[in-house]
């Protein structure tokens, strides 16, 4: 199926999701289906995902679906203006986690995939500004740490430095 599944990314995904939105809840997850999908749906969720399109491109596709909620694990970084998005976004709730800008790393960049990229990483001011300036009001929010299992500066870095921020906003 998939392999090197972040399961610890995942478990603080659901926790946060299962609070401020308790299953049984209709989703649509931006980004293709993948395994969180599948997690959403162990755990009560309907879930529906967008088919790859270009959200900078069709941000409308969002408004083809009735749910209760919108979600977007891991998404907004790779949009050039995840505002057109946010703006378009019917639904009155968004669960969200983007990636946090480590000041020691750079953003990410797949060297094969000319689409898996960050063009933002963002800090968490910068993630609050974007959510408030499209329309939408904060009501929880939530970090948490990557740690990986190597050797060296960045790794300890990685134990004490968020990673992850989680956000719940209403409309």
């Amino acid at each position: 199926m998939y392999s090197k599944i972040p399961i610890k990314r995942y478990a603080h995904t659901l926790k946060f999701l299962q609070e401020v939105l308790p299953a049984p809840a209709t989703i649509l997850d931006l980004g293709v289906r993948n395994p969180f999908s599948e997690i959403m749906e162990e755990n009560g969720y309907t879930v529906f995902n967008t088919e790859g399109e270009d959200l900078d491109e069709l941000p409308e596709v969002v408004k083809k679906y009735n749910v209760d909620a919108v979600t977007a694990f891991e998404i907004f970084e790779h949009l050039v203006a995840p505002f057109n998005v946010l703006r378009t976004i019917e639904t009155s709730k968004i669960i969200t986690t983007v990636p946090l800008n480590l000041w020691f790393a750079k953003a990410y960049r797949s060297k094969t995939d000319m689409r898996d990229r960050h063009y933002h990483e963002f800090e968490d001011w910068q993630f609050d500004w974007l959510l408030e300036k499209s329309g939408w009001t904060i009501k929880k929010k939530e970090k948490w740490t990557s740690p990986i299992n190597k050797i060296g500066f960045r790794p300890i870095l990685r134990k004490f430095t968020p990673r992850y921020y989680a956000v719940y906003a209403e409309k």
